[in-house]
């Protein structure tokens, strides 16, 4: 069973328009890279320097990556990795 990924709105045209794709990965990090050959041009726009970037949130199953290993953390089947880009702002 693969791992489900939810992509947000502003990521789907990298992945023709679908909201969640499957990959495989022993962990996010690879997760990624294979999501990258299906998918050209969308770890760009998550991972910089070896590090999600600042503005974007991955969650595996509910529990946000920074806390839980950062790329490294591990992945099992049937997982269901979640990217949400960080929403700020708020009236002056």
């Amino acid at each position: 069973m693969p791992i489900e990924v939810r992509v947000p709105t502003i990521l789907r045209t990298y992945t023709g328009g679908s909201k969640a794709v499957e990959t495989t990965g022993a962990n996010v990090a690879e997760a990624i890279d294979n999501l990258e050959d299906a998918h050209t041009g969308i770890k760009e726009r998550l991972v910089q320097d070896d590090q999600v970037r600042r503005f974007i949130n991955v969650y595996v199953n509910d529990e946000d990556i920074r806390f839980s290993g950062g790329l490294r953390t591990e992945l099992s089947d049937g997982d269901v990795v979640v990217i949400l880009p960080a929403v700020a702002g708020g009236s002056a």
